[in-house]
Parts: C-alpha cells; structure tokens; sequence
C-alpha cells in the first residue's frame, strides 16, 4: 500500500529527495506521493519532521 502525505505536511521538500524513485512532488499546498510509483519503502517517513507521510 502506498505512502500518502497528511493534512500536517509543512512543505519542507525533505521527503521529496530521499525518495528512491521520485515518486514525490510538491502539491499546491503540500507534498504529494504518486500511488502508482510508491514502493512502500518508508525512506519519506524517515526523514519528515512532523511525521506527514504514512502508509495508508
């Protein structure tokens, strides 16, 4: 199940180069995670200081 980024994302853009396959990208007023390229791997979470990327 892919990662998605909640309503708490600052729009840091910390997630958004720690993703091993560009599958993140900056939204019109947070960061978004692209489903369909997602693997799941958690290297977003990781990173993101308030915690807005989780598996859904």
């Amino acid at each position: 199940m892919a990662y998605q980024i909640s309503d708490e994302c600052i729009s840091c853009g910390a997630c958004e180069s720690e993703c091993p396959v560009g599958a993140i990208t900056a939204g019109d007023d947070k960061y978004v995670i692209n489903a369909d390229t997602c693997l799941d791997c958690g290297a977003c979470a990781g990173v993101c200081p308030v915690g807005a990327p989780n598996a859904e």
